[in-house]
């Protein structure tokens, strides 16, 4: 075999090497204009959160949270997709935003369009699950989506089984596990209703994801 000249391994070289140099900034450029639509999208969730609650202190006197979900009422059907943006108090409100800046912050991470999906479902499905089984009472609060998030990331692992799913839901239950008690019925003065369905709304967030990865895997044929 005949030996390839140098000016030929040269071109070769950089022709190779160039490619990488051109678009690792590019991708790192992405990734901050995705951390940054991220930061956007969890303050602006937030700060709506704290700005309702302000105008309902200062403008309705409280009033605003009898839009709540009221159980089996068809006036208390507006309280569905309404409910996460009504709280008794900015401790209240604290709390909520706590829970959905650390779950939202992970779940937007791993997949943006799994966050929305929670998001939708946490409140729509949670919701109705509240409507229709909740005790009689008028239930406000973000917490039903915040325990959807907490729940697509608890279950994401059983759901997908994929080794980064796993480890993520091995991770949030170490951390946060203890966060389950809060579906109990025991529970005085908080809508366990509401944490339960929303919990059962995020596992069928995780479902849906593994359910659609599974359907991008190409189906091998079986030998015969």
């Amino acid at each position: 075999m005949d030996p390839v000249p140098a000016s030929r391994t040269r071109s070769r070289t950089t022709s190779v090497s160039r490619p990488d140099r051109d678009t690792h900034p590019e991708d790192l450029a992405a990734i901050g204009r995705d951390l940054k639509r991220y930061v956007w999208v969890l303050g602006g969730l937030v700060l709506l959160l704290w700005a309702v609650e302000l105008a309902d202190l200062l403008l309705f006197g409280g009033s605003l949270d009898r839009l709540g979900i009221r159980p089996r009422t068809v006036g208390g059907l507006p309280g569905v997709p309404l409910h996460p943006l009504l709280h008794l108090g900015f401790g209240h409100v604290a709390l909520n935003s706590i829970g959905l800046l650390l779950f939202g912050g992970l779940v937007i991470l791993r997949d943006e369009r799994d966050f929305w999906t929670t998001l939708v479902l946490g409140t729509l499905i949670g919701g109705l699950g509240v409507w229709i089984f909740g005790r009689p009472s008028i239930h406000v609060g973000a917490s039903g989506v915040v325990f959807a998030l907490f729940g697509y990331l608890l279950l994401t692992g059983w759901f997908d089984r994929s080794f980064g799913a796993i480890l993520l839901s091995g991770i949030v239950f170490l951390l946060w596990g203890s966060a389950l008690f809060g579906l109990s019925p025991m529970q005085v003065g908080i809508s366990w209703e509401a944490h339960l369905f929303g919990f059962l709304a995020g596992g069928l967030a995780a479902w849906l994801r593994a359910r659609r990865r599974r359907a991008k895997i190409p189906v091998m044929p079986a030998a015969q």
